[in-house]
């Protein structure tokens, strides 16, 4: 095959991604392919400012974050072994995997 493959990993929790990286490096590394990454991407922060009350003291707001994570792997030298690796591959819940070949 030997095909590039590229793998986008996007999550609210960092520790999640990382976790998710590592996991796909160490399957796709025991197949024999080569792993580059996982790169981090800048991390996109959505901020939220609410009123505390509703009709008085406009000055007293409150301020809330949404950060997400983001990390890139591309996998070279692929094989039909890899792919299958991939496809069985159990990730937690909270991440969002898109695979690009």
């Amino acid at each position: 095959m030997s095909q590039r493959i590229r793998i986008k990993l996007k999550s609210y929790d960092h520790n999640l991604v990382d976790k998710s990286a590592e996991k796909i490096a160490k399957s796709v590394k025991s197949t024999g392919a080569v792993v580059s990454g996982p790169i981090p991407m800048p991390t996109h922060k959505k901020v939220f400012t609410v009123n505390r009350s509703t009709f008085v003291n406009k000055e007293s707001r409150e301020q809330f974050e949404l950060s997400t994570f983001k990390r890139l792997m591309d996998v070279y030298n692929s094989s039909s072994k890899t792919i299958d690796a991939l496809m069985r591959l159990e990730l937690p819940s909270g991440v969002e995997v898109e695979i690009k070949v």
